[in-house]
């Protein structure tokens, strides 16, 4: 075995939080083949989908921490939660930087047309998933049709000023790859990225991030399906990278999730691996100071943060 391969994942611990992810709910227009939240049309009851009085709560910690200086909206498609507007607007009164993971067809949806001046308005920085500048690879890992949309969406977003250089308005593009393999190098996918977009059709954007895809819910299902589930697994191990194990989110973000349970990242939340507290109890937001230096729960799926040049919400961890 190579001396940075392991068996198991190694302890880590959080230092001071300064991000709340805040996975507002499963209900989302499309039903990605890639999905580790399982969201989808269908997921649009209450069990599925956070509360007007836990948007309260978040919005309470907030001006209560100002250490937390970022706010990461996550879903589903957060947008169509129906509190997903005014979390953002008080969010930015308190002079939080605001992150939104966008799938850019929601655009699309009812009442969702104002979306791009609504992100404008409130200064929001975009993260949009575009796993390939293909009709073909995109489409057949989002569903029919989605290539297209997003090519539509990106247009609107751009119109405003999103991705454009010295607009301040910052759009990001997420690749995440087709089948069980790593994603390429970031820097070098990104020109390609760029050249693509511009060239076939006027798109502009910041940067591109790279994620690798975890072992969990949808992908998972497929791995099995296609029996490629242990070859997968172990080609994260065999890639695990010390150097990524330091920037891993999970050591200064909190991962809240719409039934207000605490979780360390977005994949233990799927996963049920709830934040304990020193003596084992159940965390709260308002349990803020006493995660310094708490034990992040750890599992197999937290290789795919550690294979290569490392994996996070934010991309690459390792350039």
């Amino acid at each position: 075995m190579p001396e940075t391969q392991l068996a198991v994942f190694p302890p880590i611990r959080k230092t001071q939080v300064t991000v709340l992810q805040f996975n507002i709910g499963r209900l989302c227009n499309q039903a990605c083949q890639h999905c580790h939240v399982d969201s989808s049309p269908k997921k649009s009851g209450e069990g599925d989908n956070a509360s007007g009085s836990l948007i309260d709560e978040v919005l309470a910690f907030l001006k209560a921490n100002p250490e937390v200086g970022t706010l990461d909206i996550t879903g589903g498609a957060p947008e169509m939660n129906q509190h997903f507007r005014r979390l953002v607007e008080g969010a930015r009164a308190l002079d939080r930087k605001v992150l939104v993971r966008h799938n850019i067809t929601v655009q699309f949806e009812e009442g969702m047309a104002d979306l791009p001046d609504f992100f404008k308005q409130h200064q929001v920085e975009l993260f949009c998933s575009l796993p390939c500048y293909s009709v073909e690879n995109v489409d057949k890992q989002r569903g029919r049709g989605v290539f297209e949309l997003s090519i539509q969406g990106l247009r609107e977003l751009n119109a405003v000023g999103f991705g454009k250089k010295g607009s301040g308005l910052h759009l990001h593009l997420v690749y995440n790859p087709i089948g069980a393999h790593l994603p390429p190098a970031q820097e070098e996918l990104e020109p390609a990225y760029h050249a693509e977009l511009d060239e076939q059709f006027g798109i502009q954007f910041n940067d591109l991030l790279t994620i690798t895809n975890q072992p969990i819910h949808r992908f998972k299902d497929w791995l099995l399906r296609s029996k490629n589930y242990e070859t997968y697994m172990d080609l994260l191990r065999e890639n695990y990278n010390p150097s990524a194990l330091a920037a891993v989110m999970c050591r200064n973000a909190l991962s809240l999730r719409w039934d207000g349970r605490l979780f360390d990242c977005d994949f233990n939340l799927v996963k049920d691996l709830a934040m304990v507290g020193p003596d084992g109890q159940a965390l709260s937001l308002s349990d803020i100071g006493l995660m310094d230096n708490l034990a992040i729960q750890v599992d197999d799926h937290c290789f795919a943060c550690t294979a290569g040049a490392g994996s996070s919400c934010g991309g690459a961890l390792v350039v």
